[in-house]
């Protein structure tokens, strides 16, 4: 009994000299071994915006004949801010029934009012750049943007909940994978609620004709607006 509660101890001392960690005194092994676990946590982060579907919202498409596909030029930069939305019918802004998104799935339409992919790129005055680590993992606990207290809510279909649930490594990993990225200068329009979306335009059909301006534009129905919704 004795022989092998030795040998166990001598495995564990086996392990524990053996692992990755660099030594104290080399500083050469330590700077590499920063630099290994920080390319990890990029590949984490990687692979974590893959899998949780990121780019399905955040990154804009382009159409081909299998469908609409990310743009790679464009990776996670949000809705385009220079492209105008197709009309959109008053329903989509009322409760019970459908709620609607734009042609290459960076804008969508529902009760909240209009919500829009953000920007996640690098970029300092369009995208998270000057967000800190810290700010980012606030932002997605708590749901609010850029994780102020009495800040707007991170609108729907924003499934931040979810990713709330996440562990802080994982919610890390994923901003410094962000911060891997090129800076892409696009500026996202500000979301809109149902009452102010229908200070921006007329009463127009629901026709697939372009809509042209600000992207924000919505085709809307005052009568049937009025009272009907909370401000955000």
């Amino acid at each position: 009994m004795k022989k092998e509660t030795l040998f166990a101890v001598v495995s564990l001392l086996f392990v524990a000299c053996n692992t990755h960690s660099p030594s104290a005194g080399n500083k050469e092994d330590i700077d590499q071994y920063h630099d290994k676990q920080a390319e990890n946590m990029v590949l984490r982060g990687h692979y974590l915006v893959i899998v949780g579907g990121c780019n399905d919202c955040h990154s804009p498409k382009k159409l081909t004949p299998q469908g609409p596909v990310v743009d790679s030029e464009r990776l996670l930069s949000g809705h385009p801010a220079t492209v105008p939305l197709p009309s959109l019918h008053v329903d989509a802004l009322t409760p019970g029934h459908w709620m609607l998104m734009g042609p290459d799935l960076t804008a969508y339409a529902g009760p909240w009012g209009i919500s829009y992919a953000a920007n996640l790129t690098p970029d300092s005055s369009t995208g998270i750049g000057v967000w800190t680590e810290d700010v980012f993992v606030k932002a997605i606990r708590t749901g609010k943007h850029l994780g102020v207290d009495n800040g707007r809510s991170i609108l729907p279909p924003m499934p931040w909940e979810e990713i709330a649930q996440w562990k802080d490594n994982d919610l890390r990993a994923v901003y410094r994978y962000l911060r891997s990225l090129p800076p892409i200068r696009n500026q996202v329009p500000a979301p809109v609620s149902p009452q102010d979306a229908a200070k921006y335009t007329k009463v127009i059909s629901t026709s697939s004709e372009a809509m042209p301006g600000p992207a924000h534009r919505i085709a809307s129905n005052l009568n049937r607006l009025t009272g009907s919704h909370q401000k955000m």
